[in-house]
């Protein structure tokens, strides 16, 4: 059986698109699990941190199921929704610039633009947030549909630390993705990311850079209001908006990540 897939990626972070409108394996079970993970290698596959199969749905534009590399499904991707999101852009899912669909943490809002060099600028809304949980001196824990620990001011090596972190007792068993953040200015910043799923630093995150923008905002002892950060990664920059109306309480309302959809390539696999 021969599977259609596509490539894309958001400032790095590379997603394999597959369209249940096409002939598709069973993802379930150990067999499907298997077969993603396998997809997903970069030496024996694809080469991808996750896969995405795109559904149309009743309700909405469409329905996107996530899986990290490790072929398990995963929760919210931050990057790998602006992918899907251009994706239904280039194929009709979606009839106009603005799209509602659905991802495993609920109903998401997104807009897409192209840009003058023809490339694709996406902005994806998250859920409403918690406010950052304050773990320890630059240490915080923020659910952005997926599970983040920030740490502000950690050194060391990020492959090493995060990895260690992530299968700690105190974070078991679903794990945690681990984020090591660096203050740039009042309104930008630097993150490394150790992706639970992946097992691996990936050149961006963006349930994670979305995560460590908002605990800046504790970070930084920022007022009351809206607050927009530049977020940089290895893979390149995203913007990050959201606005908390009360510090004491939350929740964090209007969550925005901004970012390029790149398509890379498409093809055909043997599975």
């Amino acid at each position: 059986m021969y599977l259609q897939f596509n490539k894309f990626h958001g400032t790095g972070n590379d997603f394999i698109i597959v369209d249940d409108s096409s002939p598709l394996f069973d993802a379930t079970g150990k067999k499907g699990q298997e077969t993603i993970a396998r997809l997903c290698s970069r030496h024996t596959g694809i080469g991808a941190d996750g896969l995405i199969i795109l559904r149309k749905d009743p309700e909405y534009d469409f329905f996107m199921q996530y899986f990290n590399s490790d072929g398990r499904e995963g929760s919210l991707c931050g990057n790998g929704s602006r992918c899907a999101v251009a994706y239904a852009f280039m194929n009709a899912y979606a009839g106009s610039s603005d799209t509602e669909f659905r991802a495993a943490d609920g109903v998401h809002t997104a807009r897409i633009e192209k840009t003058e060099n023809g490339e694709y600028l996406v902005s994806v809304t998250l859920n409403d947030a918690a406010l950052p949980e304050r773990l320890g001196e630059g240490k915080y824990f923020v659910n952005t549909g997926s599970p983040h620990l920030v740490l502000f001011g950690a050194g060391g090596d990020v492959y090493s630390e995060g990895k260690k972190i992530r299968h700690s007792p105190e974070w078991q068993p679903e794990g945690v993705n681990v984020n090591f953040a660096r203050v740039e200015s009042t309104d930008n910043l630097w993150v490394d990311t150790f992706e639970r799923g992946v097992e691996n630093v990936t050149l961006s995150c963006g349930t994670g850079v979305t995560a460590a923008a908002i605990a800046a905002f504790s970070h930084q002892r920022m007022r009351a209001g809206k607050a927009i950060y530049r977020v940089d990664t290895k893979g390149g920059g995203l913007i990050v908006s959201y606005n908390i109306p009360d510090r004491e309480k939350g929740p964090v309302k209007d969550i925005v990540l901004q970012g390029p959809a790149v398509f890379v390539f498409r093809g055909e696999v043997k599975i």
